[in-house]
This record gives C-alpha cells, structure tokens and sequence, in this order.
C-alpha cells in the first residue's frame, strides 16, 4: 500500500504517468513480500508451514522447504499487480476483490476451526478464522468503495488501493495454504496479468500483438464492448470462478 501510494504521489505531484520505476518498485514489493512469508513461516508448525497444498486431494502436499519463501512471495507479489492491472475500468477491479475477500473469508473460517477442518478435510491453521475478519472488513468497505466507484467513478483506488487489496490477498492464501485456490477464484486477474505478458511477450519476440490492447479488458473495448457490458461480464466470471474455487473445499 505504501508503494502504491508512493506511485500514485509521483503520478498526482509530477502529472505523469511514469510513476515509481518498474524495476525498484518490484524489488521492493518482493523484499516486503519474502519478509512476510518468513514470518508466516516462523509462525506456522513445521513442517507444515512450506508445505504447498494441492486442492482436490486429500493428502497431497509438497514440502518446498525454504523455496516456499520464494513461492510465497511470488503469490504476494504477483496477485498484488495482478489486481493492478485489473483496475482499468470503473468497478472492475473492486468488486472481484469483493468477491475473492468473501470467499477467502469462508477457506480462513473452516480452516482455522478445528472440527470443520477435520470435517472437510482440508488442513487446520490454527488463528487462521481471525483473517475471516479482515476479509469481511475488505467486503464490507468495498460496498462502500463501489457506491462511488460505479460509472462514472468518482473515487478511484489507484495503485495505493490495487497492490495493497491484491497484496493482501495473496498474504491470505499464502497464511491459510491455499496458493493455488487463489489463482482459480482470482482467475479474472490471473487472466488480466497473462495477457500483459502475452501481449509484450509476443511483441518483442515476433514484432505482433496477440491482443488489440492489453490488459485484456482495452481489448473488449477494441471490439466494439461498452464498458458496462465489460464490466459487469466480468463480474459474473469472477462469480463463476469463485463458486470453482469453493469447490475445491469438499472435492476431496
């Protein structure tokens, strides 16, 4: 969040969109983001706290040791841009936030209660049910954001809202070992920050664009899409997504 509002300080004081250099600002995000995971990994029981969990399995877990500190932090990291990314549009970005918030509020919740997680056989981290809380607070202000983010937006989260509600995210799902479950209720900013990569991949290697425009939400608008068509679309896909990502909780 205070690398965001740095980005955004620079863009509003110097009216550029230039912003905090790439490079730095990513190497920053990344030592906050190994920080944050070293102290989760402290504070989880071992082996347990490296372990990486794969959903849909009873008891398939990998033990990645202290490359887990690595994997954490490109969680962190990633999701956090990833939401940036996302918000492009007015409402696009907030209420997938929303929707990951509540449903992150359930997996923290059942994970975190014993008898729940024996029940449904997921892993039992203990505390976890306290960042059921902090989820709830991000739906409950993210309404209130929404009221005056609808188009036309007259309050925009910028990149100080956007790294620190996708940063927070990944921090959730890294805690409650769910890494993967993330990238399937967070689909649609898995899908915003892939066609970035795909689009200026393709670019430098060949000289062509994949995409009229990326992220991919300019490239619906290319296409004709009006930005409430686009945005509400995308709603229902992040619904969608994290109706898959629930599943996963008794698909075992």
């Amino acid at each position: 969040g205070i690398i965001g509002f740095y980005d955004d300080y620079l863009k509003v004081t110097k009216q550029t969109h230039a912003g905090f250099a790439g490079r730095t600002r990513l190497l920053l995000e990344l030592l906050i983001a190994l920080a944050a995971c070293y102290a989760l990994v402290r504070l989880g029981r071992e082996p347990f706290s490296t372990a990486l969990v794969i959903p849909f399995f009873k008891d398939v877990v990998l033990d990645l040791g202290w490359f887990f500190l690595a994997f954490g932090a490109f969680i962190i990291v990633g999701a956090g841009n990833a939401v940036n990314l996302t918000d492009g549009l007015d409402g696009l970005a907030i209420v997938p936030v929303m929707i990951a918030s509540a449903s992150f509020a359930m997996i923290a919740y059942l994970a975190g209660n014993a008898v729940f997680a024996d029940y449904l056989q997921i892993n039992y981290i203990a505390g976890a049910g306290e960042l059921a809380v902090l989820c709830g607070a991000v739906l409950g202000a993210g309404l209130g954001f929404l009221w005056f983010n609808a188009p036309p937006a007259s309050i925009f989260m910028g990149d100080t809202g956007s790294l620190a509600l996708g940063g927070m995210l990944g921090s959730i799902a890294v805690a409650v070992k769910h890494e993967i479950v993330l990238a399937v209720i967070g689909g649609l900013f898995v899908l915003e920050a892939v066609s970035v990569i795909v689009q200026v991949a393709s670019f430098k290697l060949t000289g062509k664009r994949i995409f009229k425009m990326a992220p991919i939400h300019h490239h619906f608008e290319q296409l004709g899409w009006t930005e409430p068509q686009i945005v509400i679309r995308f709603w229902i896909i992040s619904v969608m997504l994290a109706l898959a990502g629930l599943s996963t909780l008794k698909l075992r």
